[in-house]
């Protein structure tokens, strides 16, 4: 078998895991918790398996293949912008419906994948097997987002916990290494790469310190024990204005006991490790955390060049904000379709670095960009710390 058909041989193994993935979270949970809608800004579990079905098979039946008899009507149903948040609890099929359904359009659309007819082949979307890599992206995506789902559902599942111990504050150490001052190569140009990536282009910066660490659960309780939440100073005045409507005094998931401390996971209740990133914070809390330790958050272009010349240690803990707001690269070019990303570089959303605990390796790569508007704190993500 020659390499390149044994790399689409791979990446089918790769998609036809992340079906299986998806389809276990939905049949192991009561049937009613799939069409739950757990938070406003997340839609219900049996929702992301059947847009992630739905999705696969667009792209591969009705863009590549020009016939859209299984997907023309679901159009309303399954793209995000056609169809609102609070509307998708009763468009969700039942359990047993949405998995004999999503496993039908799978098994037929790894079929075409893996044996395209000519006409299929010649494609542009097909070169280099990019069509495969994207959908292997977009369903590794909603995983995570399903894990986020699950981790809301533990909210109204769990009654009060015992952590094993208690969690202890620490101020933050200053420790930090120089950002490197030769030019440094960012973005990927990859076949697997979002548009938003592209072009590579090179990076300069002359100074500065950027933190080997990011912030802990223990140095973000400091933060809390200091009066974080009540300081003014600390906070940006659209800052301040939302955490006046939040009206929170705590990472998203934590949650606090005669006991101590602890947090809610997509599997439940668990410790608050010291040393492990802080996660569920929102970009406004994590801003106010960099001007209490004396610091800022990076621009996201730091955060690159640190990560690519071996300088970040603690990667993947969560997904780390990032000072500026997604923008597009000099040079960018959308695709696959006018837009992807173009939307989104609309001055309201913060970029993150680096990947979760729940983000599986397809994205998991130094150049990707995730975004959020600056007050979402129902994902996993924290921060890192840097200097002038």
């Amino acid at each position: 078998m020659k390499e390149h058909e044994l790399g689409r041989a791979r990446r089918i193994a790769e998609l036809a895991a992340m079906h299986r993935r998806g389809q276990d979270i939905v049949s192991r949970l009561p049937a009613e918790d799939i069409r739950t809608q757990y938070h406003e800004d997340l839609s219900p579990l049996g929702w992301h398996v059947g847009h992630c079905a739905f999705i696969e098979t667009y792209w591969v039946r009705e863009i590549v293949l020009g016939d859209n008899a299984t997907t023309a009507t679901l159009h309303g149903v399954y793209f995000p912008d056609l169809c609102e948040k609070a509307a998708r609890p009763e468009l969700v099929l039942g359990r047993e419906q949405l998995l004999e359904w999503t496993g039908a359009v799978h098994s037929e659309n790894l079929a075409l994948l893996a044996d395209p007819p000519a006409h299929m082949r010649e494609h542009r979307l097909m070169r280099a097997d990019y069509l495969l890599d994207f959908l292997i992206q977009h369903y590794a995506q909603h995983l995570e987002t399903m894990h986020y789902v699950l981790a809301q559902r533990q909210l109204l599942i769990n009654s009060l916990w015992t952590p094993s111990r208690a969690l202890i504050s620490t101020i933050p150490l200053r420790a930090a290494l120089r950002l490197p001052t030769q030019p440094v190569m960012l973005g990927c140009d990859a076949p697997c790469a979002y548009d938003n990536e592209q072009p590579r282009h090179a990076f300069r910066r002359r100074g500065g310190h950027i933190a080997e660490y990011p912030v802990t659960n223990a140095e973000y309780l400091a933060f809390m024990e200091s009066g974080g939440y009540r300081r003014r100073e600390l906070w940006s005045m659209v800052g301040w204005a939302w955490l006046d409507n939040a009206r929170v005094d705590c990472p998203a998931l934590w949650r606090r006991t005669q006991h101590g401390w602890y947090e809610l996971s997509a599997t439940g209740p668990r410790d608050l490790e010291p040393d492990a990133a802080v996660r569920g914070v929102c970009f406004y809390e994590a801003e106010a955390f960099s001007h209490w330790a004396g610091a800022k958050l990076p621009h996201e272009f730091e955060w690159e060049a640190a990560a690519r010349t071996g300088l970040l240690r603690g990667v993947g803990q969560a997904w780390e904000w990032c000072a500026n707001r997604f923008h597009p690269y000099p040079g960018f070019r959308p695709f696959p379709y006018d837009g992807y990303s173009t939307p989104w570089f609309d001055g309201r959303h913060g970029v993150l670095r680096g990947g979760s605990e729940h983000t599986l390796p397809p994205v998991r790569r130094t150049s990707f960009r995730n975004f959020y508007t600056l007050d979402k704190r129902h994902i996993c993500a924290g921060l890192r710390l840097a200097w002038d």
